[in-house]
């Protein structure tokens, strides 16, 4: 089993995050993961989003955040060689729990039709599909 921490993920981690996001199918980047709005990202939710470590390296990251009332988890990864170790689920539940310190009840993700191993961790984490709804999207600019 590998030893691994779970810290705040912090800007210093955004280079490793990002590499460990690019590596790592099923997770879709956009201009939206440039440091810039990562940073504000981070800031507008601290304390919400984590990275773990083992060796001083990261092996895995997430971003959480909540808009008051539903909180969303972003960008759920962990290095392809330090899976099924109960990495993912550990740092989602780092989420949840500052979710529920901030009286969040509910909290949504996207994962993409076509990651079916995604599809699958999250079904064997308790989260379900809606089916009921359907995601829409505009571009602001």
């Amino acid at each position: 089993m590998l030893d691994y921490s779970i810290e705040a993920f912090t800007m210093r981690d955004y280079e490793a995050v990002y590499g460990l996001w690019r590596e790592t199918e099923g997770v879709g980047l956009s201009s939206a993961d440039e440091p810039e709005q990562i940073a504000a990202y981070l800031e507008r939710n601290p304390g919400m989003s984590f990275v773990a470590r083992a060796g001083g390296e990261v092996v895995g990251a997430v971003l959480c955040g909540h808009d008051g009332r539903r909180g969303l988890l972003h960008h759920l990864a962990v290095r392809s060689d330090s899976r099924r170790q109960g990495i993912g689920a550990a740092l989602v539940e780092r989420c949840l729990e500052g979710l529920r310190s901030q009286g969040i009840e509910k909290c949504h993700l996207f994962v993409f039709r076509s990651n079916q191993s995604g599809i699958e961790f999250w079904r064997s984490q308790g989260w379900e599909e809606r089916l009921t709804l359907v995601l829409m999207s505009k571009d602001t600019v």
